[in-house]
Order: C-alpha cells, then sequence, then structure tokens
C-alpha cells in the first residue's frame, strides 16, 4: 500500500513518517517523499488512476470532495470527533462527511520584540489601528517595523483581514461574507503599512523563516507556530506573541489555522485496507500523532486532548500562542474555492503595491466568488 507526503523542512520527519509506517503490521506500507509541486502531482495522480492509495493532502478540495476523488472518511472519526480541532475539522467536512483526517495544525502569529517595543514606548498592538502606528514607531534608519513578507503580505495574510473585521470569505449559509464597507477599510489600512514605508521589504528569506526577525531587520514579523523555538532559541524571553489585531466595532482577533490531512484515494483498488491503515496512524496511534506535530519543529497537534497535555506548550510564548489559536483560530472555508481565492489575492497585491482601490477591487472579487458559489452549488 502506498502513502504519499509533500516534502517537510523540519530535520527527522522523514524518518519519522517512514518509521510509523513500518510499525503497521497489517500490509506493508510504501512512503514516498515528495519534493516539488505537490498538490500539482496528487492532483494529476489521483485523475490519472496511478496515484497513491493513501495520501497527504492539503484540503481535500471541494473539487476533489464532489469530483468523487476521495474517500469518505467519517467513521473512522465518528467516536473521537469531537477531540479534533473543529477550525480544522469543518473544511474537511462537506454534506455532514468527513473526508480527511487532519494530522498537525499548523498557526500564524505576530511576533515582535519585547525590547525594542518598550524602548519605543510602543504596547503590544491590539488592533490595526495599533499595529500600523506601532510599526511606523518603530521604523528607523536601521530597522523596520514590521516583516509580513517580501510582497508586502499579499501572499500570506490571505482573508486575515477579513477576519479581524469581523468578517469571512464565504458565511456560513454559503454566501459572500466580504460584500461590507469594513472589508475594504481593513485592506486600506495593510495599504496605510506599505505607504508608510514601516514594512520590510526585499529580506534574505520570506515570512515563514524567521531570520529577518531575530537577525534584528525588523520589530515585528508576521510567521508560523513552527518558528517559535528557532526564535526563542536566538532572543530568549525577549519575544511576544499575538494574533492578528482586530479592526472595527464588530472585529475580532484573528489566528490563521491550516492542517494537511491524511486521505483515501477513490481510485485506489484498497479502500478498505486503506481507510482501516489511516484509522491506525491518525486516529488510534496518539504517541505517533503527538510525536509528528511536537518533535520536528513545533507546531500543534490535531487532537484537543493531546494539545492539552503537551509539556511544550505548557509555559511562555508556546502557550500563549496554543490559546490563542484555541480562541480565535479560522481556516477558510471548503467553498472559498482556489478560483475565489487567486483573484482575492492578486486584488490585495494591486491595493497594497499599487495602492488600487480597496472597494473597487473587492466588488470584482465579490463577482468572482458568487460564480464560484453558483458552480458548486450546481454540482452539490
Amino acid at each position: 500500500m502506498s502513502h504519499w507526503y509533500h516534502q517537510y523542512g523540519e530535520a527527522g520527519t522523514e524518518q519519522a513518517v517512514r518509521r510509523y509506517a513500518a510499525a503497521y503490521k497489517k500490509t506493508r506500507v510504501s512512503v514516498q517523499w515528495r519534493p516539488g509541486n505537490y498538490d500539482q502531482q496528487t492532483a494529476a495522480a489521483l485523475l490519472s488512476g496511478s496515484g497513491p492509495d493513501v495520501f497527504e493532502v492539503n484540503g481535500p478540495t471541494l473539487d476533489q470532495i464532489l469530483g468523487g476523488q476521495v474517500v469518505d472518511l467519517t467513521d473512522l472519526v465518528k467516536d473521537v470527533k469531537d477531540d479534533f480541532q473543529q477550525s480544522v475539522l469543518a473544511p474537511k467536512t462537506h454534506g455532514g462527511r468527513i473526508w480527511g483526517i487532519p494530522q498537525t495544525v499548523d498557526a500564524q502569529f505576530l511576533y515582535y520584540r519585547k525590547s525594542l517595543l518598550d524602548k519605543a514606548g510602543v504596547r503590544p498592538p491590539r488592533s490595526l489601528d495599533e499595529l500600523v502606528d506601532a510599526a511606523r514607531r518603530l521604523t528607523d534608519r536601521r530597522i523596520k517595523g514590521l516583516f509580513l513578507g517580501n510582497d508586502g503580505g499579499a501572499g500570506v495574510l490571505g482573508a486575515t483581514p477579513l477576519y479581524a473585521a469581523g468578517l469571512s470569505p464565504v458565511t456560513a449559509d454559503g454566501k459572500v461574507g466580504f460584500d461590507d464597507p469594513a472589508a475594504a477599510r481593513a485592506l486600506a489600512k495593510i495599504r496605510r503599512l506599505y505607504e508608510d514605508k514601516s514594512l520590510l521589504l526585499g529580506a534574505p528569506a520570506d515570512w515563514s523563516d524567521p531570520s529577518a526577525f531575530v537577525q534584528g531587520l525588523t520589530a515585528m514579523q508576521w510567521s508560523g507556530l513552527w518558528a517559535l523555538p528557532q526564535i526563542t532559541k536566538a532572543l530568549g524571553d525577549d519575544v511576544g506573541v499575538l494574533p492578528f489585531p482586530a479592526d472595527g466595532p464588530a472585529g475580532k482577533p484573528a489566528v490563521p489555522v491550516g492542517a494537511y490531512a491524511a486521505a483515501v484515494s477513490a481510485r485506489s483498488d484498497r479502500k478498505e485496507e486503506a481507510k482501516e491503515y489511516v484509522r491506525w496512524l491518525w486516529v488510534e496511534q496518539t504517541r505517533y500523532q503527538e510525536d509528528f506535530a511536537l518533535s520536528y519543529g513545533l507546531h500543534l497537534p490535531a487532537r484537543l486532548s493531546l494539545a492539552r497535555k503537551a509539556d511544550r506548550l505548557r509555559q511562555g510564548p508556546a502557550a500563549e500562542a496554543s490559546r490563542y489559536a484555541a480562541e480565535h483560530g479560522h481556516a477558510d472555508p471548503l467553498l472559498w474555492t482556489v478560483a475565489s481565492k487567486v483573484a482575492y489575492q492578486d486584488a490585495l497585491s494591486r491595493i497594497i503595491k499599487d495602492g488600487a482601490d480597496p472597494e473597487g477591487q473587492l466588488k470584482a472579487v465579490v463577482r468572482t466568488t458568487e460564480a464560484e458559489l453558483a458552480r458548486v452549488r450546481k454540482r452539490s
């Protein structure tokens, strides 16, 4: 039986998943560690029938589910469903059925240097207005106030500013969730960061790597929980962590979360065996789940019971991050399709870097999203 994974950056991860597979005694599991454009590789393999029995997926996407490319896994988690982080289980769910088992949760946060904020008389930002002001005040000839990625944040932020404004890409009842003036106001403030020259651009590494932050090129950086061990090793206690700050009277703090999932190919000749293996690894073997999340970099276990007892998440910034993810975590809804995301990200890039009108840009994205929602309704 074949099991595909994308290539992780953390040392030891590949050896770990091979060790898990070798421990399964009911059948031999062949692990394939696949570098390159993994999502494109698996999408093509699922259509051709030459793909894996079990595969890791950043989804599954709605089109994969509606296209009958993945197997219903609802029965695998029926006894432990409530123990999974609901924010990441929801995007794996469609029609009341679960199509992928979350493996581990990745979350993104705002990191800040306590000493630099203290020196500038700046308090940790609790609103988007405060973030814009703090970034400006922390910027001087030697250091920038904030790093959101080398593109100014268009790639990494995604819908996070919408959630911070109290909105969402798609509502629970399947309608566009950001056709609201609050969305344009929030994105205009992200543009202000760029206009103020408060953003670090052209860093040696992009937002997912904390090197710009630990090297003192920026006082604040948006990055993932996985970066925290490297940050604390370099900076010790001189680091704080926050969610993306709320914007406006209806706003709330936002923590983007996501989870790769284990899925079973509908083209597999061994679907029942594959489901049993997935149950064994990602439902029953909690020691492997804990090891996978916490021993190679730092991630949140997908199971709430494992997160609560994890020593690495009990104190300091890691404990704060875990609490913020539980309280403010959001994942993009399944109905926020690839086409809608691309349209939105392109609009966000034009707003940030070109100064395009946020209201006009968002109206075009609303039209694209409405068309996508109509398309998937016809297929459902």
